[in-house]
């Protein structure tokens, strides 16, 4: 099947195999994905559906089988979810590390990374530049800009190291 044909046949038939799989499993957007996948699989090997002469027997079959793969894999994922229990109560982050988060969300991803790799993730300069596959000398860069860039952000905060970690009531608001 030449691309042309191929193009015909996905036009003449898939509105048709959708609504053919709606019916079967029972959900439209699903139906969509996994016919969507097939015809991806058909293209893959579109010479030897010629061959076999029912392309589209062969795409609703793939698409079927699609179906069931995914509802197999969310009736294991509940069941594991389920033996494992509910999840742990967590308490909310503390109010400084909202405020830290939030002041790290202001300066750009790369400075981000290095700032969090070396000081969270407790990681010398060396290997903070081995994980992110840049020069020694540029994370050092990164980290001071970072640095300094969440040193303006921070000013006057609880995180403020020239208050000491104290804010005033004034401050507090």
């Amino acid at each position: 099947m030449d691309e042309q044909a191929f193009d015909a046949f996905y036009a003449g038939s898939v509105g048709r195999l959708i609504g053919q799989l709606y019916a079967m499993i029972g959900d439209r957007a699903e139906a969509q994905d996994v016919v969507q996948e097939a015809f991806v699989r058909a293209w893959e090997r579109r010479g030897q559906l010629d061959k076999d002469g029912a392309p589209e027997a062969w795409v609703r079959t793939v698409a079927y089988r699609l179906a069931v793969s995914r509802w197999r894999r969310v009736r294991t994922s509940l069941s594991f979810a389920k033996r494992q229990g509910p999840p742990p109560n967590v308490p909310p982050p503390a109010d400084h590390h909202v405020l830290l988060v939030e002041a790290l969300k202001q300066i750009p991803a790369a400075q981000r990374r290095v700032i969090v790799l070396h000081h969270l993730c407790d990681l010398e300069v060396k290997q903070v530049a081995e994980e992110t596959g840049s020069p020694v000398g540029t994370v050092k860069a990164q980290l001071s800009r970072g640095r300094a860039a969440l040193a303006k952000i921070l000013a006057d905060t609880e995180l403020d190291p020239r208050t000491g970690g104290r804010v005033s009531e004034v401050e507090r608001g």
